[in-house]
């Protein structure tokens, strides 16, 4: 739940620095390696560790990696390597996780062309859609997780046990305490640039988020994964785990991933207009973007929320501080945080259906794809705060989201937007994830059924 400001989005943030290649960066920033890394479909970040000596051969000839191997990415054993290209753009030294170490995220190819099945890829291809339409995308995220521990039995307990109170939310003391852990990742976050600025304690025990300036959509989405990863070695230092699942305890509040979407002309932002009939001081083009994410949030919700545990969230009833903060139904609204999407001023919406499972590439992709859909067909989004019908409800189950998805020509496009068959590929991976949930006995179901009959 980050802190609004009203300017939070009425300018770009437009940095223009001279080309380099990988090689004068790495060399300038005093790296010694370099994480080459990718994303998975599922979001797994895997790299390859290149030492500075090979910064050329990574520069010119990318590096390679068995695509079967490193999970789901669309391959067979039998097929050729993936070689991970690097972007020098999103270059990123990271010497508080180790000295001389730097991350440099990479667009996987195959004999020479990207791979259609690589989330950065996807996300790169959506881009272009909206600059064909003379538009660019901001995209925030904000990045909620747990620090917790994992028994030897799996059980899960809050890493600091005096965090207990009801309503831990915003409270000081719980903050205080995690002092350290917060505050090395804030520094973390503003030696890189990303502006950090505020750290707090979420809703639920032991669950934190920290945020970060909002930038155009790749950037954001690069930020997302290296996030995770600091926050996962820096908790780690400590003894502790951060865990993104989006709902680890049954009472808690669930941990979202949720997106601030704005669009961009070369005129300024196209979402604000005074003289709005609704009242909430949007363009006609920001209600018809709005519309479009309404209209295939379902489908949208088998990629913001692709885990069987997605649904613990957003099918939540209530938790033990008395709110869920997650939407139930497609609606939207003024600054109100009951809604699918919410308006928090008139520069941005804010779409809170994702969670901390969720992959920002594919996550931004698909939602600029509905929201590009809404404006090529100048959808109108109805009156604000109207909803909450049985027709708006979100699926309840990851199953329910597939058949969603499969059945929503935009969000399969959009997903099949650098090749086919990567929507198809998508749905079956989950369904296959729903079964096996499905087909495996849960204490629950002991304790309702062993002596019930």
């Amino acid at each position: 739940m980050a802190v609004d400001t009203a300017d939070a989005f009425t300018a770009q943030n437009i940095v223009t620095t001279p080309p380099q290649t990988l090689s004068e960066v790495a060399r300038a920033t005093g790296t010694t390696f370099i994480l080459a890394l990718f994303v998975t479909l599922s979001g797994k970040p895997c790299a390859k560790l290149v030492p500075i000596e090979a910064v050329e051969q990574l520069q010119d000839d990318g590096v390679g990696f068995a695509g079967y191997a490193a999970g789901h990415m669309g391959q067979e054993p039998k097929d050729s390597d993936l070689v991970a290209v690097p972007d020098v753009s999103s270059f990123t030294p990271i010497p508080f996780v180790k000295p001389g170490l730097a991350i440099v995220h990479c667009d996987p190819h195959v004999e020479g062309k990207p791979w259609p099945y690589a989330p950065r890829v996807i996300l790169k291809e959506t881009l272009k859609k909206a600059s064909d339409l003379g538009l660019s995308v901001n995209v925030g995220a904000e990045i909620e997780y747990f620090l917790v521990h994992r028994a030897g039995d799996g059980a899960l307990t809050t890493a600091d046990t005096a965090d207990v109170s009801r309503q831990p939310c915003y409270d000081a003391r719980d903050v205080t305490r995690m002092y350290d852990h917060l505050t090395e990742v804030s520094a973390a976050m503003n030696t890189l640039g990303w502006g950090n600025y505020a750290n707090d304690h979420e809703d639920g025990n032991g669950q934190f988020e920290q945020n970060f300036d909002y930038a155009d959509a790749m950037t954001t989405a690069d930020r997302v994964i290296t996030a995770r990863y600091l926050l996962s070695v820096i908790a780690e230092k400590r003894g502790m785990k951060a865990t993104f699942m989006p709902k680890p305890f049954s009472d808690r509040t669930g941990s979202g991933m949720h997106l601030h979407l704005s669009l961009w002309n070369d005129a300024g932002s196209v979402f604000p207009d005074g003289d709005d009939p609704k009242g909430l001081g949007l363009s006609r083009t920001a209600y018809a973007f709005i519309a479009g994410i309404l209209e295939h949030a379902c489908a949208l919700q088998g990629v913001i929320a692709p885990t069987v545990n997605s649904y613990k969230r957003t099918g939540a009833t209530s938790t033990s501080s008395g709110a869920t903060w997650s939407p139930r139904y497609a609606t939207y609204g003024g600054n109100d945080r009951t809604h699918y999407l919410r308006v928090p001023d008139r520069n941005r919406v804010e779409l809170r259906g994702g969670d901390g499972s969720a992959n920002p590439y594919l996550a931004a992709a698909t939602a600029i794809a509905a929201g590009l859909d809404g404006i090529e067909r100048d959808l109108d989004p109805g009156t604000p705060g109207s909803g909450d019908s049985p027709s708006d409800m979100l699926p309840m189950t990851l199953l329910h989201a597939m058949d969603a998805l499969e059945s929503d020509p935009v969000v399969t496009g959009a997903l099949d937007v650098a090749g086919p068959g990567v929507a198809e590929y998508f749905a079956t991976l989950k369904r296959e994830e729903f079964f096996a949930w499905h087909n495996t006995v849960s204490p629950w179901e002991l304790d309702h059924y062993l002596t019930a009959f």
